[in-house]
């Protein structure tokens, strides 16, 4: 099923949150649930029993969770449960600062070392982290570029681990709550 590009971010207006950085594109709280109550009920239509919603970044958690269940209380009669898989964004997100905590590399925030890390590690072609602009943010956050920390300790092997923390902390998640089904 689909992935939603887009989350709550920042009033654009006032240029808050992520909406302080250039290229952010924010949409509402109530657009974004309601966007994620639809894509769960069109799951539930098409005829998925289990429909997991879950996002990986700090914007939406709480729509998410609304999301999952109210759609979940709709449809649970007709043998269709919604869940909210929360895991992969605060678990994996506490096992991300230990990592870098014990490895003593400054996680810092938007754009640092751990999100940049993780698109090193997707980006195989190699076109979308430009490192030669990582000495711009080195001395901290910069809210011209959206670099919210010094970026330049990220890894493609940093990046598959940060990854793996996600994709372990949901399947485990996943699976606990299946088996209490």
């Amino acid at each position: 099923y689909p992935i939603m590009p887009f989350s709550p971010a920042g009033d654009p207006v006032a240029k808050t949150g992520h909406m302080r950085f250039p290229g952010t594109v924010s949409i509402s709280s109530e657009v974004f649930l309601g966007v994620m109550r639809q894509a769960a009920q069109s799951a539930a239509a098409a005829g998925f029993k289990n429909i997991f919603l879950m996002g990986d970044h700090g914007g939406g958690q709480s729509e998410l969770r609304v999301a999952a269940e109210g759609v979940d209380a709709d449809w649970r009669a007709k043998g269709v449960r919604v869940y909210y898989i929360s895991d992969v964004n605060t678990k994996a997100g506490q096992q991300i600062n230990a990592y870098l905590k014990e490895k003593n590399i400054v996680g810092g925030g938007h754009a640092a070392v751990a999100e940049t890390a993780q698109v090193m590690f997707l980006d195989q072609g190699k076109t979308l982290i430009h490192a030669d602009k990582f000495s711009v943010s080195a001395a901290g956050p910069e809210t011209t570029t959206g670099v919210g920390g010094n970026p330049s300790p990220a890894t493609a092997e940093l990046g598959r681990q940060f990854l793996e923390f996600k994709i372990t902390a949901a399947i485990d998640q996943i699976k606990t709550l299946m088996a209490q089904k």
